[in-house]
């Protein structure tokens, strides 16, 4: 291969460049970015960079002096992909042609559907980049009356920083139990509860119907939100919003590529893709877990500094390599002064106790179990003994 072209250029395809240089690759390398920063850390937007205790100079990804020897095409986004003459088309009318090809395109935040609006509403934001989390700090730092829509991680870790700066808090969450997805209903709940611990109020079983908004704010403009506007004929007072329900992988740009999508580029165990030559990496790419006979698409920060690896051994060997192991997902949260760390599926389970500590505490190690056998580990406060599961879990294959 003469020229690899990254797509991407967030953790997962900063992993990748990085991994094919340790491999051996000398050639040219293309790295694309739709956003016009160099890569940086996502998990302290939601926390420490809202508090202003992380600058931006902290995000930063790349080591001092660290040098990869690419081609840096930030600020353009990919659009197409032409597999007869294997280029990546970008917004700008330029075009990227290569011999090989790293999809690292993440995801994108979803929102709440048309009908419910408050897109133009001053004071209404997702957090998926680095824009979004200026733009969100600016508003928190007004103080006041902040909705959080949505019970995943993500608006958890809003409603604890903003608590933390001095708001008034509410999350609403449409599931009768929020994180019930990635925790299950019990310790979805259990963890949850940490919102009712510090006064944050939590309404769960309701959806939104929309915004209501008025004035144009200090310096004239848009509309600001006022109120959500809840299923149920309630109105929620707010002067910010936090629309965090989830995100979708970004692979529009693949559609009649050949690239088969499925929840995000459908992929082998080992990061291959269904056009020879392509591999797919972090929060867009759906790879195949064979211990759980199924694809799985993970959006964690390990998988997406973990799996490039792979994935471009893969590449390099044309694919003849054989896929290295699949370890079970890993994330961790921290909410109103606590850690709390997952691994595992917890759909797998047939069953979940606490094995040590106490929920009621706050700190305790729970182990979900499937037949007797341990499938997902979740640790509030307990990070010594959570490692200690997490590496029989990864050494037993679950």
């Amino acid at each position: 291969m003469r020229t690899v072209a990254v797509v991407g250029a967030s953790l997962a395809g900063l992993s990748a460049a990085r991994a094919l240089r340790k491999q051996g690759y000398d050639g040219r390398l293309v790295i694309i970015g739709d956003e016009p920063h160099r890569p940086y850390d996502r998990p302290p937007l939601s926390k420490d960079f809202l508090t202003g205790a992380v600058a931006e100079a902290d995000l930063a990804l790349e080591a001092d002096g660290e040098d990869l020897a690419a081609e840096w095409l930030l600020g353009t986004r990919a659009t197409g992909f032409d597999r007869t003459e294997r280029r990546i088309r970008l917004a700008d009318g330029t075009a990227v042609r290569a011999d090989g090809f790293v999809i690292a395109t993440g995801a994108a935040a979803r929102t709440l559907p048309a009908r419910a609006g408050g897109g133009d509403l001053a004071g209404v934001h997702t957090l998926r980049t680095l824009d979004d989390a200026r733009a969100l700090r600016a508003d928190l730092a007004r103080g006041g009356r902040l909705v959080v829509i949505g019970g995943g991680f993500i608006g958890a870790e809003v409603a604890s920083t903003a608590y933390a700066l001095g708001l008034d808090v509410t999350v609403v969450v449409v599931a009768p139990t929020p994180l019930a997805g990635p925790l299950g209903e019990t310790m979805g709940g259990v963890v949850s509860s940490l919102h009712a611990d510090h006064g944050v109020r939590l309404l769960c079983g309701v959806g939104v119907k929309g915004f209501s908004g008025g004035g144009r704010g200090e310096t004239g403009g848009r509309e600001r939100v006022e109120a959500v506007l809840l299923e149920d004929g309630r109105r929620l007072p707010a002067d910010v919003v936090v629309v965090g329900v989830g995100a979708r992988p970004h692979v529009e740009w693949l559609e009649s590529s050949g690239v088969e999508l499925e929840n995000g580029v459908k992929c082998g165990a080992d990061g291959r893709t269904s056009l020879a030559g392509v591999v797919a990496v972090g929060d867009c790419a759906n790879w195949y877990d064979p211990a759980a006979g199924m694809h799985r698409r993970v959006e964690h920060w390990t998988g997406a500094k973990e799996r490039p690896a792979v994935a471009v051994a893969t590449l390099l060997s044309g694919g003849t390599g054989e896929p290295g192991p699949v370890r079970p997902p890993y994330f961790w949260s921290d909410q109103y002064g606590v850690r709390i760390q997952f691994t595992g599926h917890a759909a797998a389970a047939d069953s979940v106790a606490v094995e040590e500590g106490a929920a009621d505490d706050r700190s305790f190690l729970a182990v979900y179990r499937r037949a007797g056998a341990p499938v997902a580990v979740l640790g509030m406060n307990q990070p010594r003994l959570f490692t200690r599961w997490r590496k029989q879990l990864a050494a037993a294959g679950a």
